[in-house]
Formats: C-alpha cells, structure tokens, sequence
C-alpha cells in the first residue's frame, strides 16, 4: 500500500530533477522548457495526492487548470521556437541575445 510519503517523495524527486535540469543546462531551450513541464507534473502529482488522501476534490479541479494552461505554455512556448528557429538557425540560449532591451 502506497502512502501519502511516497508521493510527496515522488514529487519531490521529480521537482529537484526539473531544478536540476535548468540549472545545469541553460543553452538549449527545449530542454528548458520540458524541464518547466516536469515541475508542473511534480506540483500536480502532490495535489492529486493530497486530494485523494483528504478526500477532496479541489485538488483534482487545480489538477485540471495546471494542466490546461500548461498545454497553453507548451504550445506557444514551441510555436516561439519554431520562429526563433527559422530566423536565427540555433535553439542556443546564448546566441539568442538579441532579444535583450
């Protein structure tokens, strides 16, 4: 029987991955960007498991939202790098400089 600690164990792990991951590689944007996406499926693995374990549903309906905006995020983030692409012929976070102000 799984417990309430193991999926905060899980979440936990799969967050301080994500952290990791855009910590130690800050040139490619893709890998940037899927690191984004497992630290918002570690936040909804914690409250799913709250919400199971409380017996409520309002972490399941927060749940859905995360997810509906990270398909949002997901999807204008690769049409931006598709453009970025086209333009430039790199994905490299530090030959994209002229984006600064």
């Amino acid at each position: 029987m799984l417990s309430l600690t193991h999926f905060l164990v899980l979440g936990a792990i799969m967050f301080s991955i994500a952290m990791a991951g855009i910590f130690i590689n800050r040139k490619n944007i893709l890998i940037l960007l899927m690191c984004v996406e497992l630290m918002l499926l570690a936040v909804n693995t914690n409250f799913i498991a709250f919400s199971h374990y409380l017996g409520d549903s309002a972490g399941q309906v927060f749940v859905f939202f995360i997810l509906t905006v990270a398909a949002a995020e997901a999807a204008i983030g690769l049409a931006i790098l598709v453009v970025l692409f086209r333009n430039k012929r790199t994905i490299n976070v530090e030959e994209l400089d002229s984006l600064k102000g």
